[in-house]
């Protein structure tokens, strides 16, 4: 289990979820609380803004974007909204996203709806995708000369699908400004941001790459990076930084908080990237084989075929379950509960497209091997059995 710090009596196949932070990683991030409670004044105002840009930069290097276009923020989620606020919508505007959401991103585009008067139009793409084709067409499709903003996901979090982002960028932008959903990507998939030519970008370090909750990032590009603003305002909006460093200003500093989780990052790129002699090529490549021998095994568990072809698979994947025997919808699925608490077995349980329609999720990481999934395999046997004999009594 090293170097991560996980229960080793638990089988942990749910990483895409949370994450899991190594034990240097958290020894580093350690270090810098006791850093920063050593003197709090000075850390805040004489070490953490060059930290803060060194860590910056290496982020930017790793996912191929310009750190004068990356600041860090806690999520994706996050990152989401602060595009979504920075933008004029009003009445006569669509934005367009695809029913693969993340639900809490589409509760964020229902908001600005109702704020706004804006139409968000949701695309349907039914599974099974026969081609990433599907997709493109079907977004593509859905984009008028009222569209002002398009939301798609790199990496899907219900169904676990790697989308073809870079087409659809490449059609639409620079006249329809994209936001791409890469919550999963860094550390799943290689990125060049700065080469896709995505208007904004949102991604998560605590995933896959491994650094401690509450470190993410959001790029944007050189055009609207005047125009993208945090939720909270605070002395960068109205402090004499030159303009090349107001950008960072605005979300570097939006109060007293723990700045040890983004200065942390350098440290998980590093102990993971060091896992394999291939560095992350190799870890990504790791990662994404077990999990289509995950989905393998557990295709032949559960007798579904794949959900889309290899090339849509990244470090996780989706399969469907039998609908739940209960039809009420329920805030954690009784399966799930069950795995996790009589099996010790964590996976995610998604209500897709919507309850009692579900889909199961797993994940590869490091830490993993194809003998947890056949535990799996066994225990959803056992307990899709039982399921189908409750629903007949």
């Amino acid at each position: 289990m090293e170097p991560w710090a996980l229960d080793p009596e638990v089988v942990h196949l749910n990483h895409g979820a949370f994450g899991a932070c190594p034990k240097p990683v958290m020894a580093t991030q350690q270090a810098w609380r006791d850093l920063m409670e050593s003197n709090p004044a000075r850390f805040m105002s004489d070490i953490l803004p060059g930290a803060l840009d060194a860590a910056r930069d290496e982020l930017a290097v790793f996912v191929g974007a310009d750190p004068a276009g990356t600041v860090f923020i806690p999520n994706a989620t996050t990152g989401l909204g602060a595009v979504l606020g920075s933008l004029a919508l009003g009445e006569g505007d669509r934005v367009v996203a695809t029913d693969h959401m993340y639900n809490a991103c589409r509760a964020q585009l229902d908001v600005i709806g109702l704020r706004t008067g804006c139409t968000v139009e949701v695309v349907e793409i039914p599974l099974p995708v026969i081609s990433s084709d599907d997709v493109v067409d079907r977004v593509l499709d859905r984009v008028d000369g009222a569209t002002r903003l398009v939301v798609i996901d790199q990496v899907t979090s219900p169904t676990a699908l790697v989308f073809p982002v870079d087409r659809i960028v490449a059609a639409l932008e620079p006249e329809v400004p994209v936001l791409v959903d890469g919550a999963h990507s860094p550390g799943m998939v290689e990125l060049e941001l700065s080469a896709l030519g995505a208007s904004f970008f949102a991604g998560n370090c605590h995933k896959w790459l491994c650094a401690p909750k509450g470190a993410g990032f959001l790029y944007v590009g050189e055009a609207w990076r005047d125009r993208v603003r945090p939720h909270v305002i605070s002395h960068g909006w109205n402090t004499p930084w030159p303009k090349a460093y107001r950008y960072h200003a605005l979300f570097d500093w939006t109060g007293t908080a723990d700045y040890s989780a983004w200065l942390s990052v350098p440290s998980a790129l590093a102990t993971i990237g060091n896992q394999r002699p291939g560095g992350w090529d190799e870890v990504m490549e790791v990662n994404r084989s077990l999990a289509l021998e995950a989905r393998a095994i557990l295709s032949a568990t559960l007798h579904q075929e794949p959900l889309a072809p290899d090339e849509m698979i990244g470090s996780m994947a989706a399969l469907p379950l039998p609908p739940a025997a209960d039809p009420t919808p329920a805030v954690s699925d009784p399966l799930l509960v069950r795995l996790r608490d009589e099996y010790r077995i964590e996976v995610s349980i998604n209500a897709w497209p919507a309850w009692p329609s579900r889909l199961l999720r797993v994940s590869a990481q490091l830490y993993n091997d194809p003998q947890q999934y056949l535990v799996l395999g066994h225990a959803l046997e056992e307990l899709l059995g039982l399921e189908v004999g409750q629903a007949r009594n």
